[in-house]
């Protein structure tokens, strides 16, 4: 946890750098641990839990000093799942990327680091001299729980956006959680995301 604090205050500290005004908010809504990405793409993607995810959040303008690494934007966000299983914050860089001419299409890349309040470390099943109404109580969490392996996460994300004028934007998106056997060795479920959010710039 302490891990993921300390880079998202880092971002932090980056993001407000930036001009106040040229920051951006946005609000989401995504259908929780979708299945058919991970599968296309072998990121391991659990498919074990519901719901609904909130994400509220924040991006800074580009960060014209960090030109090394493209000018990129700051973003922080939290996600609140409607079963209350997997919530989680998450903060990191992305990058604007027009389609064409600024003001229509472009894509949006991301990578940054999570922490979630969701199962990391799920215990057997199958261990031995189990009560059966504990055999029975782990053997519901494996089939409804997402077990990350670790509550410090990557975060990897792309988003299509629309610009539909200098204020408004709309972006379909993509989020994806896991820890990429770093930050643990074993499991490594992940969690993927897909919805639409509202983007609206200062």
């Amino acid at each position: 946890m302490k891990t993921a604090l300390f880079a998202a205050a880092a971002v932090a500290v980056l993001g407000f750098s930036a001009p106040a005004l040229a920051g951006e908010v946005f609000v989401g809504a995504y259908k929780h641990d979708v299945t058919f990405i991970g599968e296309a793409v072998g990121l391991g993607a659990a498919g074990r839990e519901d719901g609904v995810d909130i994400h509220l959040g924040y991006r800074t303008g580009r960060i014209e000093s960090l030109t090394w690494l493209g000018k990129p934007q700051v973003h922080t966000f939290v996600s609140i799942n409607s079963e209350n299983t997997s919530n989680f914050v998450a903060a990191g860089f992305n990058w604007k990327l027009d389609l064409g001419q600024s003001g229509g299409f472009y894509l949006r890349p991301g990578i940054g680091l999570a922490y979630t309040d969701g199962e990391a470390g799920l215990p057997a099943a199958n261990a031995p001299n189990l009560t059966p109404q504990e055999r029975a109580r782990r053997t519901k969490l494996y089939y409804t729980r997402i077990d990350f392996g670790s509550q410090v996460l990557f975060e990897p994300e792309i988003a299509l956006g629309y610009q539909f004028n200098d204020r408004w934007s709309g972006e379909l998106s993509y989020t994806h959680l896991s820890n990429g056997q770093i930050f643990h060795q074993g499991k490594n479920q992940g969690l993927d995301d897909v919805g639409v959010r509202l983007v609206y710039a200062f």
